[in-house]
């Protein structure tokens, strides 16, 4: 068993990074969402990075302890510690995709998008390319397709404002039925 991780494993999981989130990153490019191709690749690269840092670390833990057995005790290594940060860490990227605007949200989705491609980039990096691989099919699927699939009427708010207030009202309660817009309720400031 190496204690290692060898320069073509390290290379596999790097490019399998890269194409994994490349596709992703795409879809949202494609989509002229905020984050695009470079965005997620960089992301997803980082993750794995870290993750193949952290499995370093386990192993020279490991070397340490064989070689001297008197540090076994004190020489720790816990791989979930970067990995955690990058959890945490990729937060505050994502939180810059999201627009507020007029009452309304935009860039969650690529927020979102974002974020699971670092968790598939530990995967990858961690070495555990079925969770990888199956994720990348599960996400790609859900960013890619869901929408076109399931149809969700948003409820949007529309706010008009008018200068005569008696005409402005009778276009306004004649104008919704009339195009057969359905409305929740409508309040006029009179």
């Amino acid at each position: 068993m190496t204690l290692h991780l060898d320069i073509i494993t390290i290379i596999i999981r790097l490019l399998l990074a890269t194409g994994i989130s490349g596709v992703i990153g795409w879809d949202r490019a494609h989509k002229h969402r905020p984050a695009g191709i470079r965005t997620h690749i960089l992301v997803c690269l980082g993750a794995c990075i870290v993750a193949m840092i952290q499995k370093e670390i386990g192993f020279n833990a490991i070397a340490i302890a064989r070689q001297y057995p008197a540090y076994k005790g004190i020489i720790r290594a816990d791989e979930a510690r970067l990995i955690a940060q990058v959890i945490s860490g990729i937060g505050f990227l994502g939180a810059g995709t999201i627009i507020v605007e007029h009452h309304s949200i935009k860039g969650l989705t690529t927020a979102a998008s974002l974020w699971v491609v670092a968790c598939i980039g530990l995967a990858v990096g961690m070495g555990n390319y079925a969770i990888a691989i199956a994720s990348f099919v599960v996400v790609y699927g859900v960013v890619a397709f869901l929408k076109q699939i399931v149809r969700v009427n948003p409820l949007k708010k529309v706010e008009i404002q008018y200068f005569d207030k008696k005409k402005g009202k009778k276009f306004i309660l004649n104008y919704f039925p009339n195009c057969q817009i359905k409305c929740n309720s409508i309040d006029l400031f009179l």
